[in-house]
């Protein structure tokens, strides 16, 4: 698109990232009625690619969802995943660990998760729950935040080394939009049943979360699974952004159309024959 920039999304492997430099409000010039209508052309060319995807099937696509509560994870997942086949497509949540998921490792539950070829695995929230809520809880101390910070990486080179693109997505919301939704949310009987103490707390500990997520987003910020900061105050315009972005990963890999495992010419004499 001619007037959106991507690139200035993305921030260059080993710059720090600083949220309060990234405005939430950007919308690039765009306005709603052509925001959505070139969301929707973007969808309906997010379905064939999809489909070339699970043709192929040499390649999966992660697609990793991270933001403070509100920030539009599910809103996100409703609107510019629905492009998605829901048989070719994995969303799975993250909350705190239970049961089984206590008695490994804090990746293990993350790793079984992962998009088999052919397919699109979304994380809304994801293993970086264990470097973000940990650390601002101080459940873990900085030693051991440094440690997984390092595994997370060399989780995601292996990850990329086995053929599965990642694309980190951060939604990024202003702290005044924050309490605007969670006050929505207190008010609507359809969406109050979400709500959770720990909700409230994110929001009175505003700075010391932006601190942790600018810390751990410059960390783990690498050339081959690069986060991308999402201005998410304007629904429709984090929609926009987010399905260029998840367009230009599957349009990059310019998958081809298989070829056919059978003689087609075969086929067609023994359909003929039939009739």
């Amino acid at each position: 698109m001619s007037r959106m920039n991507l690139k200035s999304f993305r921030s260059a492997e080993g710059k720090e990232i600083r949220l309060h430099d990234c405005p939430p409000d950007e919308d690039s010039g765009f306005n709603k009625e052509e925001s959505e209508v070139q969301l929707d052309k973007n969808l309906k060319e997010l379905e064939e690619l999809q489909y070339r995807l699970y043709a192929d099937d040499t390649t999966s696509v992660l697609i990793v969802l991270q933001g403070i509560s509100t920030a539009g994870k599910d809103g996100t997942i409703r609107k510019v995943m629905s492009a998605f086949n829901p048989q070719g497509v994995h969303v799975n949540s993250f909350k705190e660990p239970e049961g089984n998921e206590k008695d490994h490792d804090y990746l293990w539950r993350t790793h079984s998760a992962c998009p088999p070829r052919g397919t699109i695995g979304i994380f809304n929230r994801s293993h970086y729950e264990d470097v973000l809520v940990t650390r601002v809880d101080k459940m873990i101390d900085e030693d051991h935040a440094t440690k997984r910070i390092q595994h997370i990486n060399d989780f995601e080179r292996m990850l990329v080394d086995e053929g599965t693109v990642i694309i980190k997505l951060f939604l990024n919301i202003s702290k005044s939009e924050q309490l605007e939704r969670l006050n929505n949310r207190l008010d609507d009987s359809t969406r109050n049943w979400k709500f959770s103490d720990a909700d409230a707390r994110e929001h009175a500990n505003w700075d010391r979360y932006s601190e942790i997520f600018g810390d751990t987003l410059t960390r783990t910020n690498t050339e081959y699974a690069p986060w991308w900061i999402i201005p998410s105050n304007r629904k429709w315009f984090r929609n926009l952004v987010v399905s260029e972005i998840v367009l230009k990963a599957l349009r990059d890999l310019k998958l081809e159309w298989p070829k056919p495992a059978t003689n087609l010419a075969k086929v067609r004499k023994a359909l003929q024959a039939t009739t």
